[in-house]
């Protein structure tokens, strides 16, 4: 099914619940991100319905990751990096403190670049080590790091460059549950329940590892 009905969107998409019955629906990733449609409209307000998404896509001029956009229900995820080629503009998907998706600018220097948190590893024939990303890639990576860390990722050279280790003093966003969108410093790591105890804006708050990402 290519529409969700607009009551049903997730809460992190930025879409007012009041208007026409249906949303597009992401190719994949209904909740870890938002379709290239609904960003390029209501969030950038760039195009103003689906006919001028989908000619700006086949003109290639939205390109995400560096990579041209083929489809306009194609999902764009957390920290992903959306350019406009006409413009010359370079955005990158964020969340906002009340956990809605958010759109900032970036320069370009930034846009060769993300952060996406380690889910799975798994040793391969030769003893080669394939890293599993929260976005989907899987990369195979001598840099040493474990699962919960966060790496960088570099497009242009398609490799992992940095790891950010998940421990206390690091600097985490939420981007799940009750408190997504907050952003805090790991105080405590609590591994045997799962959890880490946050220095957030709003005070201490308990969060499922799981549920966030380390930025730095």
């Amino acid at each position: 099914m290519k529409h969700l009905k607009r009551h049903k969107i997730p809460k992190n998409w930025p879409v007012a619940r009041k208007g026409n019955t249906y949303v597009v629906r992401p190719k994949f990733g209904l909740n870890k991100g938002i379709p290239i449609l609904v960003l390029l409209r209501d969030l950038l307000k760039v195009a103003k319905n689906r006919k001028e998404v989908k000619r700006a896509i086949h003109e290639k001029n939205i390109l995400v990751n560096t990579i041209p956009v083929r489809d306009e229900r194609n999902s764009v995820q957390l920290f992903d990096k959306i350019s406009l080629v006409p413009s010359k503009k370079n955005y990158k998907l964020n969340l906002a403190h009340n956990g809605k998706f958010i759109v900032n600018e970036i320069k370009e220097s930034e846009v060769n670049q993300k952060i996406a948190k380690i889910i799975n590893k798994k040793v391969l024939k030769g003893k080669k080590m394939q890293i599993n990303l929260s976005d989907g890639r899987n990369f195979i990576s001598k840099i040493k790091c474990n699962v919960g860390d966060s790496v960088s990722i570099i497009f242009k050279d398609k490799k992992i460059d940095k790891c950010w280790p998940l421990k206390e003093g690091a600097n985490v966003i939420v981007f799940a549950g009750k408190h997504a969108g907050k952003r805090g410093k790991i105080s405590k790591l609590k591994t045997e329940r799962k959890m880490a105890a946050l220095d957030s804006k709003d005070g201490k708050i308990n969060v499922l590892i799981k549920q966030m990402m380390v930025t730095e």
